[in-house]
């Protein structure tokens, strides 16, 4: 029983420690991209030496919001600087399914604006202190999603790119070699707002891409598995494909910290 005990002791004893290592700064930040100012949230732990590598965190319809900036602190945890970006402009968020629809449509409509932020939002990751810039990855949510796999099917320099559940654009066509990204796609296997013949082709043209990718079905996981305000969202707007999912989320998110490890190592 004492050597139970002591073990416990111990066990409490290095979580204290573990946690007073880390030092997680988080920051708010202004950039422009030509007249249109955006609004970024930058997490990192300070406690790290020296750089490691960024990733940009995209959002979802809903706009930049607290579910991109808590996945941002996350990524902080992991000993990674991770940069929420601000596809909308001014920070702009939507409340209502109707209100995300339009800016997420007139973000994919402007493209060359779209792709311009994205961009500006890499420079800026690129360029912080803790960051080595030659190691930059992104991540994305539904609209996020789409947004970085677009970029890493333009061949953005991006070493990978994770889309969490995420519509699969087919634009623009690729070449075999033009993608410079490693590939990895966490979509839910109950998710009705996909496609299978969509799926099927973007499969199809990855493989062929000889792209280094990864297509992965979460057992029973509906649509914006990662939010935990996804049950509220389709209760107060009868949008049954939401749900969120704590064992899809967990586990997609290790996959995601697998994945990295991998391609940063």
């Amino acid at each position: 029983m004492k050597n139970y005990l002591f073990k416990l002791v111990l066990l409490y004893l290095f979580s204290i420690t573990t946690l007073a290592q880390a030092d997680i700064h988080t920051h708010e930040i202004e950039y422009f991209n030509n007249s249109t100012k955006l609004k970024g949230y930058l997490a990192y732990d300070n406690a790290i030496q020296g750089k490691r590598p960024g990733i940009l965190v995209v959002h979802e319809w809903w706009g930049h919001n607290e579910h991109a900036r808590g996945r941002t602190r996350m990524l902080a945890e992991d000993g990674y600087t991770a940069l929420a970006v601000d596809m909308y402009g001014n920070g702009k968020t939507a409340n209502h399914p109707k209100k995300a629809g339009e800016l997420m449509n007139a973000a994919f409509k402007d493209w060359e604006a779209s792709q311009a932020r994205f961009n500006k939002a890499k420079e800026i990751l690129q360029a912080h202190k803790t960051v080595d810039s030659t190691r930059i990855g992104a991540i994305g949510f539904c609209f996020g999603g789409a947004v970085s796999l677009r970029m890493a099917r333009e061949g953005a320099d991006l070493d990978g790119v994770v889309a969490f559940h995420s519509s699969l654009p087919l634009m623009p066509k690729i070449t075999k070699g033009n993608m410079k990204a490693s590939i990895l796609i966490l979509n839910g296997s109950e998710d009705s707002s996909l496609n299978p013949e969509i799926v099927g082709s973007f499969v199809k043209e990855m493989l062929a891409g000889n792209v280094d990718f990864t297509y992965k079905n979460l057992a029973g996981a509906k649509h914006s598995f990662t939010n935990k305000k996804a049950d509220e969202f389709s209760k107060a707007f009868n949008i049954s494909n939401l749900k969120y999912n704590k064992q899809a989320d967990e586990q997609s998110w290790s996959e995601m910290q697998r994945f990295f490890k991998r391609i940063f190592n």
